[in-house]
């Protein structure tokens, strides 16, 4: 080894080591997070429509955020201890379901707010009671099942690898990712135009602003982790030497995303008239999840809300 390789090597491997411990700071302070958004949203607070799918959200976060703290461990302590070494490719299958879980998620999310705002009478009037739930076991049933086949054809589990069978799960597993991504990007820009744009323009509320910012943060830090799974599986992560530490990257930001959620979901709710306001997290919380326009309290005006009728 060169003198080049040698400095080559060292720069990686700082990188390599830092970005792991930065990645397990920020899990752990967002499992801290995602757990109080569990517990007020599960024990705390009434659930309506859109607080089940923030609270399977956050279940999803902290699934990814607790695999990716032993994930890194196992990459920090890698000749320390072998039984972590083992367990990698587990590790990475159960990161890869809680990663497909959160982004179904956020796409049930998106998908849902864009119907309640381009149909509000069918929505509100013909919508199942309990769509929610449904919606959220079916992604999680999927998310497994995916993640599970994958693992099958691929040898993690029972010791198989079944070549022409792992090649096409991918492909599907990718498909479906595309699919999130399409269905996300399509109906927040769906709900970005309804919002500001036309004749007929809705109001602004706390939930469609905490939507948007959890969006906004997905597209920032959670996107790489996909693109990265996409490179892993379709070249095998052949990165160039100055990019070995774009894997580790990835990771970063992806624990970054999953640890941002709860912090927007207590910031937004902290924010009345362009002031913050210290209340209790549960206050917080419910100030977030909002759905009816705020008045205009300095001005003396008040936001117009529309009132639906439903008929049975």
């Amino acid at each position: 080894m060169n003198e080049s390789d040698y400095n080559q090597h060292l720069y990686c491997s700082t990188k390599f080591y830092t970005m792991n411990i930065l990645a397990v700071i920020i899990a752990l302070i967002g499992m801290a997070g995602n757990v109080i958004v569990l517990w007020l949203l599960g024990f705390h607070m009434k659930r309506n429509a859109f607080s089940v799918y923030i609270f399977n959200l956050a279940g999803a976060d902290f699934l990814f955020l607790f695999f990716q703290t032993l994930y890194c461990l196992k990459e920090i302590l890698h000749y320390v201890h072998t039984l972590l070494s083992y367990l990698s490719t587990y590790l990475v299958l159960v990161l890869n379901f809680a990663y497909f879980a959160s982004l179904s998620m956020l796409s049930a999310i998106s998908t849902e707010r864009c119907l309640s705002a381009l149909w509000p009478i069918w929505y509100r009037c013909q919508r199942p009671r309990h769509t929610s739930a449904v919606m959220c076991a079916l992604l999680w049933a999927l998310s497994l099942i995916l993640s599970f086949m994958e693992g099958s054809a691929c040898g993690s589990f029972f010791n198989g690898f079944m070549a022409g069978w792992c090649k096409r799960l991918g492909f599907i597993t990718l498909a479906w990712l595309i699919v999130l991504f399409v269905v996300l990007s399509g109906s927040s820009l769906a709900l970005i135009l309804r919002v500001f744009c036309g004749s007929q323009r809705i109001p602004v509320t706390r939930l469609y602003v905490t939507i948007a910012f959890t969006m906004l943060v997905f597209l920032l830090f959670g996107l790489p982790y996909g693109i990265n799974w996409f490179f892993l599986f379709w070249f095998g992560g052949d990165y160039p030497s100055f990019l070995c530490y774009v894997y580790q990257m990835s990771i970063l930001l992806s624990c970054v995303n999953s640890c941002a959620n709860p912090i927007i979901y207590f910031f937004v709710g902290s924010i009345r008239h362009h002031q913050f306001q210290r209340q209790t997290l549960k206050i917080l919380l419910q100030s977030a999840m909002q759905d009816t326009p705020e008045d205009e309290g300095g001005e003396g005006k008040s936001t117009r809300q529309e009132t639906v009728y439903c008929y049975s």
